[in-house]
This record gives C-alpha cells, sequence and structure tokens, in this order.
C-alpha cells in the first residue's frame, strides 16, 4: 500500500494514494477525441475480437470516420439526438464514437425494451436518427411514425461476423428475423456505411467537455423510468480516475465484454475504458451462462467485466472443473454487491483454477457515470465496494438532516464528484431531489443506498432505502410495474415484490386483485401475460402471476407489500421441508 499523509481529515480514504494519484485532472477533450490521443500508438493493434474475427484500431478509426460521414450525409447535425438500439456489436461501439466525433448526442436503448418503451424514448429525446438491432424491427414499424425519426439503420448481429458464421446465422436465426425492405427510410447497415462515399464535408464537430456525450436510462434513485443526461467530462474523467486501478493493464490484453453498452457500467467500464488502454475488448452480444467455459476456454481473457450473477454462473458452471485460469488476472464487479461469503467462494473458485486474481467490487450508478469507488490498492475488503476514486467525496449521511454520519455508522451514501450527471432531460424537480447542496460547498447525489464507511475510509454498501429488486443486475422498480399492470383493463390492484432467487439472486412476483365482475380464469391470465410482455422489458416481467380478493393494509391503509412478500417466502420454505 502506498502511503500520503492525508490532506483533509474528512476523507479518510486518502492514505491509499499517492499525491500523484490524488492529483486528478479533468480533460478539456470529447469522448472521442480523448480515445484517439490515448490511442494514437496503437494503431497496429487489435480493439475488438467479435466471434473470432479481429479489427485493428486502424480499421476502428476508419470505420467511425465513414460512420460519420454517412451520419452527416443523411443531414445529422450537432446536439442532434441520434438513437443507438443494439446489443455488443462493433457497429454499436462504432456508432457511438461517430455520434460523438460529429457533435451528436447519443442516446442508448436496450434492444429488448418493449414497443411502447422505444417509442417514449425517441419521443423524448426528440432522436432524429435510429441504428437498432434487425430484431427490433417488429417492434419499431409499429411506432416509428409518431416519432421525430427521419431514417432507421437496421443491423445485423452477423454484419462483423466471420463469413462462415456470418452464412450460418443468416441460413438459421435471420431467416427468422423480420426485416424492412431496402427504402430511403430504411437502410442496412452496409448500405449506411457507403453514404460515406459521398460526403466531402467537415466531421470533426468542436466538442467541449461540459457537452452532452450521451443520454441513459435508469430508474434513477426513485424507480420512476428517467433520462440520464452524461457530459463528455464523465466519460473522459471516469477512464482518468480508472488509471489508477488500470494501471497494469498491458496492451493487447484480453477482456471479456459482457455487460451490454446500454447499461452505463458495460458502456464505460466494459468498452470505454479497456479501448483506451489498448486492450482487446472481446464483444459478447448475447451472453449465454452454460457456455461460460467455452467462452474462457476459447478467448482466455485477463479480465472479465461483470455483474455478480454472472460470476456466479461462472463458479456454477460444470464445464469449468478442469479449465485453467492461470491467465485470469481480475474479475471486476458491479450492478450489484456480493455478500462475503459469496466473495470468498469467488475468490476460492478462481485459485483453486490457478488464477491469481481476486473478484474486485465496486460501487456507482448510472448518474454517476459508472463506478465512484473500487477495491483498490489495497482497499478490497472482503465484501466492501472500497475506497473513492481520486476526485470523488462520498459521504454517509442522515437521510433526513444530510447530517454526516461518523465511522461505522449506517446512513445514506451521498456522493460529489465532477462525473456527476447534468441531471434527469427535462425533469428538473427530480433532479433537485437527487442533487443537493450541502454545508461544504458542494453538491452531492443521494443515492437511495444505506451504507457505512469504517476507520480506514472503506466503503460497505448495506441494502437499498427503496423499494428496487435486483434481478441478474437490472433494477426491477415494483411501483413502475404495478402503473402498467393497473393500466389493464382486468386489473383493480397490482403489488408486486422480489423473492429470493439462487441465481438472479431476486425475482419479480405479482399480486393481483381483478376488477369486479372479472373472474379468475386462463384466458384472464394469458391476457394480463400478454399485455406484459408488449408493455414492458423482458427482465421487468414477473415471473409468476399470483390473484388475490383482497391485499393486506398498513396503519396507514398502504397496501403492505412487506406481509405479501413474507407470504411468498413462507410458502417457499414449507415448499423446502
Amino acid at each position: 500500500m502506498k502511503q500520503k499523509k492525508q490532506t483533509n481529515e474528512q476523507y479518510l480514504w486518502e492514505h491509499y494514494y499517492t499525491e500523484e494519484e490524488l492529483n486528478i485532472k479533468i480533460s478539456e477533450l470529447s469522448a472521442y477525441d480523448y480515445m484517439m490521443k490515448d490511442t494514437k500508438e496503437y494503431g497496429n493493434e487489435y480493439v475488438f475480437n467479435y466471434f473470432g474475427r479481429k479489427m485493428t484500431y486502424k480499421t476502428f478509426w476508419d470505420y467511425i470516420d465513414k460512420c460519420a460521414k454517412s451520419l452527416k450525409t443523411l443531414g445529422a447535425k450537432e446536439k442532434d439526438v441520434i438513437t443507438i438500439c443494439m446489443p455488443n456489436t462493433p457497429e454499436a461501439v462504432i456508432s457511438f464514437f461517430a455520434i460523438n466525433k460529429i457533435g451528436a448526442i447519443a442516446n442508448m436503448v436496450h434492444p429488448l425494451s418493449a414497443e411502447e418503451e422505444i417509442k417514449e424514448y425517441l419521443q423524448k429525446t426528440s432522436s432524429t436518427l435510429l441504428i437498432a438491432l434487425n430484431q427490433c424491427y417488429a417492434k419499431i414499424k409499429n411506432i416509428i411514425k409518431e416519432t421525430k425519426v427521419k431514417n432507421v439503420i437496421i443491423c445485423s448481429p452477423s454484419d462483423s461476423m466471420p463469413i462462415l458464421l456470418n452464412t450460418m446465422y443468416n441460413v438459421t436465426l435471420g431467416r427468422k428475423t423480420e426485416t424492412p425492405p431496402k427504402s430511403s427510410f430504411y437502410l442496412f447497415w452496409k448500405d449506411f456505411i457507403k453514404l460515406s462515399n459521398s460526403y466531402y464535408g467537415n466531421i470533426n464537430a468542436k466538442v467541449n467537455k461540459d457537452d452532452v456525450a450521451v443520454i441513459l436510462h435508469s430508474g434513477g434513485t426513485t424507480g420512476t423510468p428517467k433520462s440520464i443526461v452524461l457530459a463528455n467530462r464523465c466519460i473522459t474523467g471516469v477512464n482518468e480516475q480508472a488509471k489508477v486501478f488500470f494501471a497494469g493493464v498491458e496492451v493487447g490484453e484480453v477482456l471479456l465484454s459482457i455487460l451490454p453498452v446500454f447499461h452505463c457500467f458495460g458502456l464505460v467500464v466494459g468498452v470505454y475504458i479497456p479501448i483506451c488502454r489498448g486492450a482487446v475488448t472481446v464483444l459478447i452480444p448475447q451472453f449465454d451462462a452454460k457456455r461460460f467455459d467455452k467462452l474462457m476456454v476459447k478467448y482466455k481473457p485477463e479480465y472479465i467485466i461483470g455483474v455478480p450473477t454472472l460470476f456466479e454462473a461462472l463458479v456454477r458452471n460444470k464445464y469449468m472443473e478442469n479449465v485453467d485460469l492461470s491467465q485470469l488476472k481480475c474479475l471486476v464487479s458491479g450492478g450489484d454487491t456480493l455478500s462475503p461469503q459469496r466473495n470468498q467462494a469467488i475468490n476460492d473458485f478462481l485459485k483453486e483454477h490457478n488464477s491469481k486474481g481476486q473478484i474486485i467490487q465496486g460501487y456507482g450508478m448510472t448518474e454517476t457515470c459508472g463506478p465512484v469507488c473500487f477495491g483498490t490498492k489495497g482497499s478490497n475488503k472482503l465484501g466492501s465496494v472500497g475506497i473513492p476514486f481520486p476526485g470523488n467525496v462520498m459521504k454517509i449521511c442522515d437521510p433526513e438532516t444530510y447530517k454526516e454520519m461518523k465511522p461505522n455508522e449506517i446512513g445514506e451514501i451521498c456522493i460529489n464528484s465532477f462525473v456527476l450527471m447534468d441531471g434527469y432531460l427535462d425533469n428538473p424537480q427530480e433532479t433537485e431531489e437527487v442533487l443537493k447542496l450541502h454545508d461544504d460547498g458542494k453538491k452531492y447525489i443521494h443515492t437511495g443506498d444505506l451504507g457505512y464507511m469504517d476507520e480506514d475510509g472503506v466503503f460497505f454498501y448495506v441494502q437499498r432505502i427503496k423499494r428496487i429488486i435486483i434481478s441478474s443486475g437490472y433494477n426491477v422498480y415494483p411501483e413502475y410495474v404495478e402503473k402498467v399492470l393497473k393500466d389493464n383493463k382486468y386489473i383493480k390492484d397490482a403489488c408486486v415484490v422480489g423473492v429470493p432467487h439462487p441465481y438472479k439472486k431476486e425475482i419479480a412476483k405479482a399480486f393481483i386483485m381483478l376488477n369486479d365482475g372479472v373472474e379468475e380464469s386462463y384466458t384472464v391470465k394469458k391476457e394480463i401475460m400478454d399485455y406484459t410482455n408488449k408493455k414492458l422489458a423482458h427482465y421487468m416481467i414477473p415471473k409468476e402471476y399470483i390473484f388475490k380478493k383482497e391485499f393486506p393494509k398498513t396503519k396507514m391503509a398502504k397496501t403492505d407489500y412487506r406481509a405479501l412478500q413474507e407470504e411468498l417466502l413462507n410458502k417457499n420454505n414449507k415448499m423446502k421441508k
């Protein structure tokens, strides 16, 4: 551990850093220009490995330029919002950087979002162009006329696959996917890229560090879906901070990028940072836990970025028994927390498979552009989320008074940093409720999470203040799901609760009260299921629907969701006996 004299009694974690490491600077560059500066020596190195097909940095840069020219050909302007509705493919990453290069704003959307959600994201951001997965066309065609989108670029997962895999995909899955006919409105990726040949204008916009780079969508700290606005300084800032942790990454080392690019952690930590560090990013558009062993054998990664359920899948994979992991340096975990017991179990698994690495947890949120603290510099205490990155200030405060708690006292985690969001899109009231001015003159994000800091300045997450269910690393917001359910013609009231799951950690189940005169039946249940399949993203859909005549109430006459949750837990316990 590198020691230094503390410069501020408040910041107990500073002794883990050197003076130089603490002297973090905010880059004036855009996300694109920063990446080009950091990678200028890597031209002949590989940036991606996609199903065995590798792409050099030079080819990557060329594709970004072509994509930028094509976007300009279609009329894209600075400050325009361009939506990317894609999984982890080279086209998605290339599009992100091209959008940034021309001074536009990338709007990242989950391709498995329901069609109503896609419409809302497009309308809310006034998106002018849409770059989407071919499998989204069946949803897009129904809502696109209600948006301001002028062109849709359709991409297939096979576009960058090796020739043999490309052919196999197109004669199997590709044949089953509905795609639009060629037109001036719908363009396929290869035809879109060819538009670059006819553009000779400027594609290098003057982008300020405080200009908006990306819009990401999350439930925020209150659970209501929000659009989070992040400036260029947020993305470049996290990368500058991460150089402290990723100092040991060598050019050409392999990183498995499994977390999706429409997720902040996946975009920033799983893609942007490794690209800037010269690592070979293995893009996985669709993760299959049952094939985890094959990924490890094929790519032999030094680093894996993921959520706890992903690493538990690694440990549970029965085919991993004889797989050698001696090259694996580190598992980077975020999006949720691991208990000390599970943390230790994963570390034991790594040791048994010849890895000298450990799983290292971090903490952050979309509002902070991903991780704000990490188990780095010797602070990786079992079950902790580490110490704040240089430039970040974290406090544990009383949720009501904002009074700072003493070490080892539990309170709300509050964060100040130059990587904080600008705010929620077109929602100043919610922004003010989350970003609050403290007595020290700094604005802090009030996370809605409970935690504590120990006497060494290491932070520990305890639990959520709000009713958030985390399933396979995704936030499921019960109040939002309930609202959607209550809009159904059959439903009078609904209550959604989370119950433990051995692999996903939690799953959502819905209690339903039917309207007067509506009888419980297979037809009614199926129609409700079809309705939620259309209205909700797949990870938000309840795994079970339980009909009840009445809901238990609290003393304040509110639905007692804890009593309903306890009912399910008791039922599960009886079944186990």
